[in-house]
């Protein structure tokens, strides 16, 4: 018996929402619910944050967990050689720090990527709060199926996605992210670098660069007269359905 196997991306599961004006409320509730709750029940501190600054970085020894609840980080693992490898972006609602539950310390550095504010908290009074608050550790094991999820989808989109088609699913997943926070979506503002996306994406930074100018030539995407890190995204849907094709043209050399 033949099987085939389509491209995979994180669009397929984001597309149904697309259009829908509505849409992403729901997330937008399910994300100040859980803020809300975590802030009833567990003594935390608040910081403000800015680009560039490090909220814990890898060998550290693991204390406390992070709630996202503004801005935009980037998590890295550092190779023996020096070389970083960018792994996960985290928007308002996402965790930080469950890296460092096995092991008893962080296996990666958690980076600010713009003015934020995040939320830390011990991870031991979580646990205590959890035991009075099922909910909170309902919460919690959500959040880590959902980083488990996204780190899988974006490890088949790697290995199944054509570059032009990967660097479409890169700026959907963002711009989704964003929408589904109730932000603005049709406009991003790129944190990264090329050779960031590309170090992302396992990509070089000359193919990120082609694959973004062909999506400019298919007009799913243009790039705002104040600079290249500023996007514009006329449809999500077309950007949707672009990656749900693979890329169109078979697949793309890097």
């Amino acid at each position: 018996m033949q099987t085939s196997t389509a491209p995979v991306s994180r669009s397929a599961k984001l597309a149904p929402h697309d259009g829908v004006v509505g849409a992403p409320a729901n997330e937008a509730q399910r994300i100040g619910s859980m803020l809300d709750l975590v802030a009833s029940h567990v003594p935390l501190q608040r910081r403000v944050v800015h680009a560039g600054d490090l909220i814990y970085q890898a060998g550290e020894g693991f204390q406390r967990l992070h709630l996202v609840n503004a801005g935009l980080f980037k998590l890295i693992n550092s190779a023996s050689d020096g070389r970083e490898q960018v792994v996960a972006l985290q928007f308002r609602g996402d965790w930080l720090g469950f890296d460092g539950i096995a092991q008893g310390r962080h296996g990666c550095d958690a980076v600010a990527m713009d003015t934020g504010e995040i939320w830390s908290f011990s991870y031991e009074a979580l646990v205590q709060a959890c035991l009075t608050q099922p909910r909170l550790l309902a919460l919690m094991h959500e959040a880590m199926s959902r980083e488990i999820v996204r780190d899988r989808d974006a490890l088949l989109s790697l290995c199944t996605l054509s570059a032009d088609a990967r660097v479409a699913d890169f700026l959907h997943y963002w711009a989704d992210s964003l929408a589904r926070r109730g932000l603005r979506a049709d406009q991003i503002s790129l944190r990264m670098s090329r050779a960031e996306i590309g170090n992302y994406l396992g990509m070089t930074i000359e193919s990120v660069s082609r694959a973004l100018s062909r999506l400019s030539a298919r007009h799913l995407i243009r790039f705002a007269e104040k600079g290249r890190r500023d996007i514009e995204i006329p449809e999500l849907g077309a950007l949707a359905a672009f990656v749900q094709g693979g890329s169109g043209a078979g697949r793309t050399l890097q």
